[in-house]
């Protein structure tokens, strides 16, 4: 049994009956490796076990880039490399340069989230995605359980806690 290729997933139809299958699930000892919705469900990250996200420190990092490199840009451009006196205002003088730096913030900011979350997200060009089930995407929800962080359960007990769990369907899915 290959590693992160075999997995049981249970298909729910209703939110509620997710949200209280995921405590169930977890509470026998199981690890889920996702859960797949057609939609946002509320409180699904809390009883998943997910950490609040780091992202927003990425967009700090990528927004004071952008203030820092367009500052260093004008200031250097208009204050070193070619000044020039305009309406006898100083070379370097901030209260111009800040819809420069303002676009260039929110642009390095906007690209580098962009960036980040494909990698994060490991959605690489060349990488095609695992589809657990077509319809996570129109109106039932999905929970794929790895089989291979879960070797210590049976995949006959993984299917029954799936089902006393609220799960509609049971189903093995294998990605060669």
């Amino acid at each position: 049994m290959d590693a992160d290729k075999n997995f049981i997933v249970g298909v729910f139809d209703d939110e509620e009956v997710l949200l209280t299958g995921i405590e169930k699930v977890r509470g026998n000892g199981v690890k889920i490796h996702e859960v797949y919705s057609p939609f946002p469900v509320h409180g699904i990250d809390d009883a998943l076990g997910y950490k609040r996200s780091r992202l927003p420190i990425a967009a700090f990092l990528f927004g004071m880039t952008g203030t820092s490199i367009a500052l260093t840009m004008q200031i250097w451009m208009l204050g070193y490399d070619w000044p020039m006196i305009i309406g006898g205002k100083n070379f370097a003088s901030l209260p111009p340069f800040i819809p420069v730096t303002f676009e260039l913030t929110v642009l390095l900011s906007a690209l580098g989230m962009v960036g980040t979350f494909f990698i994060v997200s490991d959605m690489k060009p060349y990488k095609w995605p695992r589809q657990f089930d077509i319809r996570s995407t129109d109106d039932k929800h999905i929970m794929a359980i790895d089989l291979a962080k879960n070797q210590s359960i049976d995949k006959t007990v993984l299917g029954k806690i799936l089902k006393d769990a609220g799960a509609s369907e049971v189903n093995e899915k294998n990605f060669e």
